[in-house]
């Protein structure tokens, strides 16, 4: 049994995580603030605000076997790392931080944005910086004995964004048509969705292991159309399909990836985001990464979450819009 601390815990990935280690007989302790929701039961809860001085101290004296750091605030990552003691420590990064997105199948070895100054505020805008900078705070003050988990795109049941879940919820709507995209720009668009699940197990068997350095926690990537035809199978629906040019989106004032008025799973065109979910996902597998099917996925959110009901989701097109751009389109008529 080991002593995991979860940086985090009670936010989506940070509670899987302390689950998956409850579940598993390891003693964990989160510390947060408890604001983004309930600790999981059976954890050692330590409420805390990471700007207040002396957050640490009911830490101190205690040296954890693994401690697992979710934060995107380079002001939290140092004064963390540099207090905690850990035999293994787990950065949770992400592949926002690389600094170039245009080539496919590229590792872990490239470049890297610039980290974004410790005293600087954080923005959404400024994700990668962040996080490349908590890398940087993370790999000094551990010598280089830190794993710094890079995952893609994160889905799975209960995805706060949206993003993974709209589709197989929307195809297991009875209404009907599904207006679907159509991949029609310059280059073949792709999807790479890790499942939280997944990527929960992988950072605890990777960082109780021992393993050091940066890997991309990436799920297997697949051509768009293929990712959808995996939410209609998950569904098990046959609705009539409209399909949507992606080229026509910036005419029709539609957004791609998150957002309002947007498409889930759809980035934006040009050669610059070739690469954005076909990063190499060699490393992990070979540290052990385990990954169900995007279908089984697809079908554990369709059992999970709420039944599509034309709401906007964090990111997605609501009701009305997917009707508009319908008639605009192809002349359906409601």
């Amino acid at each position: 049994m080991a002593n995991i601390l979860v940086l985090g815990g009670t936010g989506w990935l940070g509670r899987i995580v302390a689950e998956k280690a409850l579940s598993a007989g390891h003693c964990v302790t989160a510390l947060a603030r408890g604001q983004t929701g309930d600790f999981p039961a059976g954890v050692s809860a330590v409420v805390g605000d990471r700007d207040a001085p002396g957050v640490y101290a009911p830490l101190a004296g205690t040296r954890w076997d693994l401690v697992v750091e979710l934060t995107r605030i380079p002001a939290h990552a140092g004064p963390a790392v540099q207090t905690i003691q850990a035999e293994d420590w787990v950065f949770v990064s992400s592949c926002s931080v690389y600094a170039n997105h245009s080539v496919p199948g590229e590792g872990e070895e490239v470049a890297l944005l610039e980290p974004l100054d410790s005293s600087a505020d954080y923005t959404t805008e400024l994700y990668g910086e962040a996080k490349s900078a908590c890398e940087k705070l993370t790999v000094q003050a551990r010598g280089g004995r830190a794993l710094m988990v890079r995952p893609g795109l994160i889905g799975g049941p209960g995805d706060p964004s949206g993003r993974s879940t709209y589709w197989p919820l929307r195809l297991a709507d009875a209404r009907e048509p599904v207006l679907l995209p159509q991949d029609d720009g310059d280059y073949r668009q792709s999807v790479q969705i890790i499942d939280a699940r997944d990527l929960a197990a992988f950072i605890l068997t990777a960082g109780l292991a021992g393993r050091t350095g940066a890997v991309n926690a990436v799920g297997a990537s697949i051509p768009l159309d293929e990712a959808l035809l995996a939410a209609q199978a998950a569904a098990g629906t046959e609705p009539a399909l409209v399909r949507y040019p992606l080229s026509r989106m910036a005419d029709d004032g539609v957004a791609p990836w998150s957002g309002p008025r947007s498409l889930p799973l759809v980035l934006p065109p040009g050669p610059e985001h070739a690469g954005f979910a076909r990063r190499s996902d060699a490393m992990a597998l070979s540290l052990g990464l385990e990954r169900r099917s995007l279908e089984e996925s697809f079908r554990d959110i369709i059992a999970f979450d709420e039944p599509w009901d034309g709401r906007q989701l964090a990111s997605g097109l609501s009701a009305p819009d997917e009707a508009a751009l319908m008639r605009l389109q192809v002349g359906w008529k409601a």
